[in-house]
């Protein structure tokens, strides 16, 4: 299964001879350079374009065609290069195009030579920019990954390879261009426009996705760190190469508009043109629903979402970063003035003391005029943004719940729960991964997950969040039917957003004690059957879904889908493990671990529900596993750390309001829309 990249995800390769398939909606130059740890070119003789096609272990087309093919042997590399960087131009004179704004999103491929995909990535977000590094394979600790960039330069080639310290970059630009104008390169027009899917136009991809999510799930090189940002961007990955030789840094974010985008071509009527936002006359533009790039409004949305949330990060870390400097520059004032111990005593030392504290707050009263200038913004945005999400995207409060019926095709993500920063409480930015899911949950239910009433930032989100919480901080008791309760309302949305009859939820409840939080899934006909107690349920489940997993792997690998047997539920199916490790002897622990590394990659995904201190007596065995899932909580818990700034995010479960029915409802739906299906 091919893998779905956003902007900053890496993705292991497990083979050294590679194909690069580049498809863009207008004729563009396909080049690659050869940096080396820092990403530096060592000369002319690093780059491989139109006019000098093959390097040692690369080999570029010599045409700028809408479509292109790289053959990458990294084995062949020079041991000195570290970072094998695919370029994407416009070239001049080749049509009208001139930036990639108006043209459909590239989409950059990584295949096997035998046409196998291992990970995709659009090039989505492009405005005034004539050239991008759409993406990179790059060695680490002897491991070839492949990178999703994305770094677009308005002033085309000659910005692109100064920036890889490449001294000649103008007269190598002008050689490239050169080389086309003199007919080497021939230009080959687009394909001709055909009626697609969503998830076949550009830019969107398979479910037009594991995007730090906001919360993004990015993936790691490590352990699961704290979390998913908005993909669901609150997980590490591996830093972007920062811009080397002195070009600027655009912090703009890639997804966004900040003025009305250039024209573009007629869209279906499911992705409608999007233009700026209305201006205001008394202020900045007034927030619309929508107001990012994407080829359909659900894409817009979810990068618009993903804009918010670095936007409140950024504003954040500028705000605490003038507050440390305030407080370091009183301290040096109070030092400087105290320093002569003639000055320590009378009035002058106290009008140097009230001088640097009046400096102090001046500073600090700066810094959070304008953080409250960003939030009131922020928070104008999330207003409209909230009610115009889809589903997929949406809370459960949400009125579009009402209107519910189900999808004909699966969303590009999934809102895993909300997060949120101490600055702001009432401002919660939606925890978004991308679908299909691409590692396992894990719930956390022991009484660790909750530390106590001391944290008023947790205080104030527990009491806001609705849900059935009783006075005081939640024993232990508590927190496993919250777990449970959590678990079922993510499996809820997940039954609710997919087609009718793709999606299946199993349970393994060896003690039986999940049943009242079951009954939504039970009543409903969404879990047909209650789990069988004990070992033996345990042993059946794991059995068949290992079973699962296994035939797919095979009919995949030999390309014989029409040879799984009938019986087999090719639906995507969601195993929640309760009461872990309860009932699992060594063969089961085995399988359960199988299925977490095996499982996502052909639609077997897992949701652990667990005390982790409970499994204690295996040592470091389930070390993997826990690393392998993303930790979650059924409490709010500030766990979640974005690799961006570092911010300690505080997540909040996505639990229906207290005393809701919705959940039933859907459910209710979802099991009518199976049966007529």
């Amino acid at each position: 299964m091919t893998a779905e990249l956003v902007r900053g995800q890496n993705h292991p390769l497990d083979r050294t001879r590679v194909e690069i398939r580049v498809t863009a909606g207008s004729p563009v130059m396909a080049g690659v350079t050869l940096g080396d740890e820092q990403g530096r070119l060592t000369g002319a003789e690093a780059v491989a374009h139109p006019g000098a096609p093959r390097r040692t272990g690369i080999e570029v087309p010599r045409q700028a065609a809408a479509e292109h093919r790289i053959a990458v042997d990294l084995d062949a590399l020079p041991g000195a290069v570290h970072r094998v960087s695919v370029l994407l131009a416009l070239p001049g004179g080749i049509g009208a195009l001139t930036t990639f704004g108006p043209a459909a999103a590239p989409s950059v491929t990584v295949t096997g030579l035998d046409g196998t995909g291992i990970a995709r990535y659009t090039v989505s977000g492009l405005g005034a920019e004539s050239a991008v590094v759409a993406v990179e394979l790059y060695r680490k600790q002897g491991a070839w990954k492949v990178r999703a960039v994305g770094q677009g330069y308005a002033d085309g080639l000659t910005a692109m390879l100064r920036d890889q310290g490449l001294p000649q970059a103008a007269e190598l630009a002008a050689e490239i261009e050169e080389a086309i104008g003199r007919g080497q390169a021939r230009a080959v027009p687009a394909p001709a426009p055909v009626a697609a899917s969503r998830s076949e136009r550009p830019g969107a991809g398979p479910a037009a996705a594991d995007r730090p999510s906001p919360v993004h799930a990015p993936a790691s090189d490590g352990p699961a760190p704290s979390g998913t940002g908005a993909e669901a961007g609150a997980e590490a990955t591996d830093a972007s190469p920062a811009p080397v030789g002195g070009g600027p840094v655009d912090y703009r974010h890639p997804k966004r508009r900040s003025a009305p985008a250039p024209a573009a071509p007629a869209l279906t009527a499911s992705a409608p043109s999007s233009a700026g936002s209305p201006a205001s006359p008394d202020g900045p533009p007034l927030p619309v629903a929508g107001d990012a790039a994407g080829w359909s409004m659900e894409e817009r949305l979810y990068n618009q979402v993903w804009g918010m949330f670095e936007d409140l990060a950024r504003s954040v870390a500028a705000y605490r970063s003038a507050s440390d400097f305030a407080e370091s520059r009183l301290e040096q004032e109070l030092d400087q003035a105290l320093s002569d111990p003639r000055n320590r005593l009378g009035t002058a030392a106290d009008a140097a003391r009230a001088t640097a504290r009046d400096k102090h707050a001046a500073l600090v009263a700066q810094a959070r005029a304008a953080l409250d200038r960003d939030l009131a913004q922020l928070a104008a945005e999330s207003a409209v943004v909230e009610p115009a999400l889809p589903p997929a995207l949406a809370r459960w409060d949400n009125p579009v719940w009402q209107g519910y019926h189900a999808p004909l095709e699966r969303p590009m993500a999934l809102r895993l729960g909300d997060l949120h920063l101490p600055e702001v409480l009432d401002l919660r930015i939606p925890m978004l991964v991308r679908l299909p899911l691409e590692r396992g949950l894990w719930i956390d239910s022991g009484p660790d997950t909750y530390a106590g009433s001391a944290d008023p930032d947790r205080d104030i989100a527990r009491r806001e969040l609705g849900s059935a919480l009783t006075d005081g901080p939640p024993d232990e008791a508590e927190l496993r039917r919250l777990a449970m309760e959590t678990a079922v309302a993510i499996a809820a949305r997940l039954l609710a957003i997919h087609p009718a009859g793709d999606f299946a939820v199993q349970v393994i409840d060896p003690g039986g004690s999940a049943a009242p939080a079951l009954a939504p899934l039970l009543e409903s006909g969404a879990l047909p059957a209650a789990p069988v107690p004990g070992a033996k349920g345990v042993a059946t489940v794991l059995e068949a879904l290992t079973r699962r997993v296994e035939l797919v792997q095979m009919a995949v690998r030999h390309r014989a889908a029409d040879a799984l047997p009938p019986d087999l539920d090719t639906a995507e199916q969601l195993l929640i493990v309760h009461d872990f490790p309860h009932g699992f002897d060594d063969r089961a622990l085995t399988r359960l671990r199988y299925l977490a590394d095996e499982g996502p990659a052909v639609g077997v995904h897992l949701m652990m529900v667990a005390d982790r201190a409970q499994t204690r007596d295996y040592g470091p065995v389930l070390d993997p596993l826990w690393r392998s899932l993303l930790r979650i909580t059924p409490v709010p818990d500030a766990h979640l750390a974005d690799p961006w700034v570092g911010h300690a995010w505080t997540y909040e479960p996505p639990l229906a309001p207290r005393g809701s029915q919705v959940v039933r409802q859907v459910l209710d739906r979802v099991a009518a829309a199976r049966r007529a299906s």
